[in-house]
């Protein structure tokens, strides 16, 4: 009776705002990959054709990219066939806006659960960017199996040294989704119609972004005296982007060091940003969710 008690966990408040605590989330590393299992079993679940939308999700809208931009509008691929180059784009956006669309509802669709147990909050947007690793790998094996396809019949796509930064530029994506998800879900919690003006805004943005046409489209083109070069190179999405289909593709121009440094930097001041909002508003986000 005299033995000293030693607690196993104690919960107690951050002491700064922009603070995380690696050593507990790395703790919580089992509730981690749950999550990541439940995102991948539950949401093809009771579906019929299963984990074969990850493929034809993106063959559908290839599709119609190629009937609406390729065939109606005109728009060019920089000489590369129109289902690769709608391909490579395709898959790198549909890994950001996954991600963001998941993470920006942390709070609102995980309520009842961050209400009755403790555990880090974080643990969830983290897990929603590494289940969405799945589809993606998937979407990528599909852009690699286009890609010899074509290869074999004479394709002028040619794979560069600049490919290698493959990996960098799937952390920069999911960097960007991570900081701007949580941020939104952040402010979500008090204001609903918020999640109603975000999705229109992703909408938006992937044609403010080279997906569905090559930058060089808009080399020279001014709007209201604004250069939409420049703008759109502004869009941190744009470099990360534009440097897959040049390492991957050989199309286009390099964007540049400086503007994929542009969004390197952006990604890590987002995160920070989105770490002191998401830390004040899980103090008290149970009485306004």
């Amino acid at each position: 009776m005299n033995e000293a008690q030693e607690w196993t966990t104690v919960i107690k408040p951050k002491d700064k705002i922009w603070s995380v605590d690696f050593k507990e989330l790395w703790k919580y590393r089992d509730l981690a990959t749950l999550f990541v299992k439940r995102d991948i079993i539950t949401q093809y679940k009771q579906t019929v054709l299963g984990p074969l939308w990850f493929i034809l999700q993106p063959v559908i809208t290839v599709l119609m990219y190629m009937v609406v931009f390729g065939g109606i509008a005109g728009i060019a691929t920089d000489g590369i066939p129109q289902p690769l180059f709608y391909l490579a784009g395709t898959c790198m956006w549909q890994y950001f806006s996954d991600c963001l669309s998941k993470t920006s509802n942390t709070f609102v669709n995980n309520s009842g659960l961050f209400g009755k147990v403790y555990f880090p909050r974080l643990i969830v947007p983290i897990s929603n960017v590494t289940s969405n690793l799945l589809r993606f790998g998937i979407q990528l094996s599909l852009f690699v199996v286009v890609y010899i396809i074509y290869s074999t019949i004479g394709c002028a796509a040619s794979v560069n040294w600049y490919a290698l930064l493959f990996p960098l530029l799937v952390v920069m994506m999911a960097g960007l989704a991570l900081g701007f998800g949580i941020i939104i879900s952040s402010m979500t919690t008090k204001y609903r119609d918020l999640q109603i003006l975000f999705s229109f805004i992703v909408h938006l943005w992937m044609y403010a972004t080279p997906i569905v046409y090559p930058l060089s489209l808009v080399k020279g083109k001014v709007v209201a005296g604004l250069d939409m070069y420049n703008i759109m190179r502004l869009n941190p999405v744009t470099p990360v982007i534009e440097t897959f289909k040049y390492g991957t593709l050989g199309a286009g121009e390099f964007i540049g060091w400086g503007w994929l440094a542009y969004s390197f930097v952006f990604m890590l001041v987002l995160l920070l940003l989105g770490v002191v909002i998401f830390n004040k508003t899980q103090k008290s986000f149970m009485d306004t969710v």
